[in-house]
């Protein structure tokens, strides 16, 4: 038996992770936080990036330019239904969106919600280990492995979620480092 399925679950779980971690804004301008920003446009909601182009203008600042200017009421709606504690200056052509500066309260709120992030993440990957371990231990039960064999694996199980964990760890080191500067 091999872990490739549990190792490709992990994969999915980080990728998960990852977005989540995007989405929450720090003090410098990101791209990412407006990921799931939607907009009422042509009769559908439909992603912001689909609607406009978004850049970088300066660290505290995004600049959103519609590729429909008749669109632009819909563009400062979307961004405000979204919640994301930006605000967003609309001038004749351009949406630009301000990052402020986090205050404390600020940063130990998204700190928080990061840790709760991990946390979930963590409790995926301790459900697919144990997805994992009753497979095992039905192959041990129907004959296709020895006790032994059972106890090898679970051990190489165990070894793999401490790895899946020090990732997740790592992970969200990096984001509460980005939250503190």
């Amino acid at each position: 038996m091999d872990f490739k399925k549990y190792e490709k679950e992990f994969q999915k779980i980080k990728e998960w992770l990852l977005g989540e971690f995007s989405s929450i804004r720090t003090g410098a301008a990101s791209v990412a936080i407006l990921d799931k920003v939607k907009v009422d446009a042509y009769g559908s909601q439909m992603p912001l990036n689909q609607v406009a182009s978004i850049s970088i203008e300066n660290a505290k600042t995004l600049v959103i330019s519609p590729f429909d200017k008749g669109i632009m009421k819909d563009i400062e709606k979307g961004i405000e239904v979204a919640n994301l504690g930006l605000s967003a200056v609309v001038s004749s052509d351009v949406v630009r969106l301000n990052f402020p500066d986090l205050t404390v309260e600020r940063r130990e709120m998204l700190l928080k919600l990061a840790k709760d992030k991990l946390e979930e993440a963590r409790i995926r990957v301790r459900r697919e280990r144990d997805e994992v371990w009753k497979e095992i231990q039905q192959r041990e039960k129907d004959g296709e492995m020895t006790e032994d064999e059972k106890f090898r694996l679970k051990d190489g199980m165990e070894d793999k979620t401490k790895e899946f964990y020090s990732e997740l760890d790592e992970m969200y080191k990096r984001k509460e480092e980005e939250i503190n500067l």
